[in-house]
């Protein structure tokens, strides 16, 4: 296992205007409106590119994700998946641009004038074999601070890279009867208690007042 070399970016708003107007005065363009994930509507595609970004597609969504933990693992324990994601915020000439096109023509921009920039981690570590098959380890959280978003990704990364999960998946599903009939959320917050970590912090809902 290893870490990406990749990182989290510390500008927290897209600056740059857009030169796909047509885009931003489609009444469509923030259709879906992801209010506490990553997911990027149209309107924020547009400036990505003037801005010195590019999509990537995660679960047929276009967002801001950067592989997180690596590990070429593909039985017994092994990474599901693990990422880190930015969602940026709008200032200087690319805030004016939706301003003004919000309140000429496309009142749904709005969303995007009050959106707050955050960052994020989240990785999932799974176990299979012919006799279990199970989730492991689940962490996901968000912050509007990025110097908080730094320091979990830090320890959760110091935590991850120093286990043996395949030694920690048979502990794990020898104490299944604790878990295994609990719903999602109790799941991982019964194996974040078990392993020492702080609770998940997750789906910030991202518009200011």
């Amino acid at each position: 296992m290893r870490i990406a070399d990749t990182f989290l970016k510390k500008e927290p708003n897209f600056l740059d205007a857009t030169d796909q107007i047509d885009v931003l005065k489609d009444p469509n363009c923030v259709d879906l409106f992801d209010q506490n994930g990553y997911h990027l509507t149209k309107a924020e595609q547009a400036f990505l590119v003037r801005n010195g970004y590019a999509p990537i597609e995660r679960r047929h969504e276009d967002c801001l994700r950067q592989d997180w933990l690596i590990w070429d693992k593909r039985d017994g324990a092994h990474i599901n998946h693990s990422d880190i994601f930015e969602r940026k915020g709008f200032a200087d000439q690319a805030l004016e641009q939706i301003e003004y096109i919000a309140s000429e023509s496309n009142p749904m921009l709005f969303k995007l004038v009050k959106m707050k920039p955050k960052w994020g981690i989240d990785i999932s570590i799974d176990y299979v074999s012919p006799d279990a098959v199970f989730e492991v380890f689940h962490y996901e959280w968000d912050s509007f601070e990025y110097d908080a978003v730094l320091e979990k990704k830090e320890e959760i990364e110091q935590f991850v890279i120093h286990k043996d999960w395949d030694d920690i998946a048979q502990i794990l599903w020898n104490r299944r009867n604790e878990w295994y009939n609990l719903d999602f959320f109790d799941q991982t917050k019964w194996k974040t208690d078990f392993f020492g970590l702080s609770p998940e912090k997750f789906k910030n809902v991202i518009w200011e007042l």
